[in-house]
């Protein structure tokens, strides 16, 4: 067993009891008697499941559950108590916790309920797992425990390596398209066999058909030893054919006949190959509008977009620059020996107010070139994006902002329903009197809108 699991109780002696007796089951404990020292353990490791005494000194264990589903919203919880009454169970359950036991407690009976709770987590503990995997291996860390897109595309990826579907990823480049197919192999139970990476558009297309398939000594001029293909290589796991778009139309039927017979003769041989693997494929290009244009296969498109998998491009998950910025700071750092922690203010700003047509990938080149240009700590304005054009408007009051989307969505509802403040006001769900004061309070005129022209 390799679980790990927090224990909080501020009775030493009962905390030495719970270690002792959890500790014989063969789990991994950790300890503390105060809730600051739970709390901080839990920022720097990931825990499976959580026990935790109802009353502690200056503070109680279901405020400590609340903070600690802040860092971590999946860990289980059992609460301990002295107190066993009805209402405290079910206010412990009411805010999360996994299960309730009252102190004096039957020991096999807090050991099936720590392994219950951990069955029932499974799911959680994947994804735990493939945070830590891909954030050591990869450093998107933050990234998948931050962002809500990020988080759906990696239950999507979990999903996707409990089965051997073919799959397609798909989204702008620098999105991240390889590390998703890199962390659904390491997820799968394919996971200890190997993952082959091949990019369709950078081998050659006389020489693409042997690099997948291998060939046999004598096949071709040059051919002076046999070689085992790319599929070969990666039998019992994973292949991911990166740019699959660019791949010729020669080698697109053959790799269907791949697909839909599971084996293939190398060139040169009358033997065939069966090999067994989870096909990956990505792109930056609609391959449904490919298809249209006839650039690529009908029959392969549908072979190989069996999961389709969208990254969604950075610009659209803003709250995830600063975590990556963050990152790239400290791996940076590292990697040149330098100490630079953090940036400017007017620096964040321009990179919050730029559009990343890169997106990850132009974010890590910004950072790690204002790392080894920077002769301070701080990363000032000047080092960051110097060859493009960033708007950085002044960042409005939240009263601003309100007063602006709310004058352009009157102002919308008015031109849509050309100046009839009934219909508008309904749409929007006030009175009329209501949105009569908010077009005064914004001096918009419903006459105005009356002639307006939709476009």
């Amino acid at each position: 067993m390799n679980e790990k699991i927090l224990i909080v109780d501020d009775d030493k002696n009962m905390l030495e009891v719970l270690r002792l007796r959890v500790e014989g089951e063969a789990y991994k404990v950790i300890i503390a008697s105060a809730e600051q020292d739970a709390l901080s353990m839990a920022r720097k490791e990931i825990f499976d499941l959580a026990i935790l005494d109802l009353k502690l000194a200056g503070s109680s264990g279901i405020d400590l559950m609340k903070n600690l589903h802040k860092i971590s919203p999946e860990v289980p919880v059992i609460i301990l108590t002295a107190y066993g009454t009805i209402k405290t169970a079910v206010e412990a359950m009411k805010h999360g916790a996994y299960s309730y036991l009252t102190k004096p407690f039957d020991s096999r009976e807090l050991l099936l309920q720590i392994k219950n709770g951990l069955e029932k987590s499974s799911l959680s503990r994947e994804i735990r797992r493939l945070k830590g995997l891909v954030g050591e291996r990869y450093g998107f860390d933050n990234i998948i425990g931050k962002s809500k897109k990020m988080q759906m595309v990696m239950e999507q990826v979990l999903r996707a390596a409990e089965t051997s579907s073919n799959v397609c990823v798909y989204g702008e480049s620098g999105t991240g398209k390889e590390l998703i197919a890199k962390s659904l192999h390491l997820v799968s139970a394919r996971k200890e066999k190997p993952f082959i990476a091949i990019n369709c558009a950078a081998i050659p297309e006389g020489l693409l058909e042997g690099e997948l398939f291998g060939y046999q000594k004598g096949a071709f001029t040059g051919a002076i030893r046999n070689k085992k293909g790319f599929f070969v290589q990666a039998h019992g796991g994973t292949i991911f054919l990166d740019e699959i778009s660019e791949m010729p139309e020669s080698m697109q039927v053959k790799l269907l006949r791949v697909l839909q017979e599971k084996q293939f003769y190398p060139l040169g041989s009358e033997k065939p190959v069966n090999v067994d693997l989870q096909i990956v494929t990505a792109t930056n290009k609609n391959l449904a509008e490919e298809v249209k244009k006839g650039n690529f296969r009908e029959d392969l498109f549908y072979r190989i977009y069996v999961i389709p998998i969208q990254l969604p491009v950075l610009r659209e998950r803003r709250e995830d620059i600063i975590l990556l910025a963050d990152h790239f700071i400290e791996k940076h750092s590292r990697e040149m020996n330098k100490i630079v922690t953090g940036m400017s203010a007017a620096a964040l700003q321009k990179l919050l107010s730029y559009s990343w047509p890169g997106n990850v990938r132009e974010l890590e080149n910004t950072i790690e070139y204002a790392i080894a240009m920077s002769t301070g700590e701080t990363i000032s304005e000047d080092l960051i994006l110097q060859t493009q054009t960033v708007d950085c408007e002044p960042l409005k009051t939240l009263k601003e902002a309100r007063s602006e989307f709310e004058k352009n969505y009157i102002t919308r509802l008015l031109s849509l329903t050309k100046g009839n403040v009934s219909r508008a006001a309904k749409q929007a769900g006030k009175y009329r009197p209501d949105f009569y004061n908010l077009m005064k309070k914004h001096n918009l005129e419903a006459a105005i809108f009356k002639s307006f022209k939709n476009k």
